[in-house]
């Protein structure tokens, strides 16, 4: 089973992208709403991800980064300490303080999003 983990995930993200790449989140009702942002009325650090994830897939990076910023900055660093870890024979989560800076930077993601008069970051 656990040689066939890491094909069934890569299968479901597939199927999700594919499913992504057909179906506008602003406009299908496949697709529910942030549970945080629905009790709260506040924006959690994913939310706008699936938009983002959809504007990527179709090309729009302007439309994908307005919609999550974090999502769009994130990917290419993850991308980047992921090889510098491969590189160095260390896994990704092998020290501590790389994983509490991506705590820390999306918690202040979530506040700034918040703050009035940053409309822009908003989703």
């Amino acid at each position: 089973m656990t040689k066939l983990l890491p094909w069934l995930i890569g299968l479901l993200a597939i199927s999700f992208l594919v499913v992504l790449w057909y179906y506008d989140p602003e406009q299908s009702l496949p697709y529910l709403p942030c549970p945080f942002h629905w009790l709260t009325g506040l924006y959690c650090p994913g939310c706008g991800s699936q938009r983002a994830l959809h504007d990527l897939l179709h090309g729009r990076l302007g439309d994908a980064f307005g919609h999550n910023a974090a999502l769009i900055c994130a990917g290419p660093l993850l991308g980047l300490q992921w090889g510098i870890g491969r590189w160095r024979g260390r896994p990704l989560g092998h020290d501590n303080r790389v994983v509490f800076a991506w705590a820390a930077a999306l918690l202040a993601w979530g506040v700034l999003r918040n703050l009035h008069g940053l409309e822009v970051l908003a989703p």
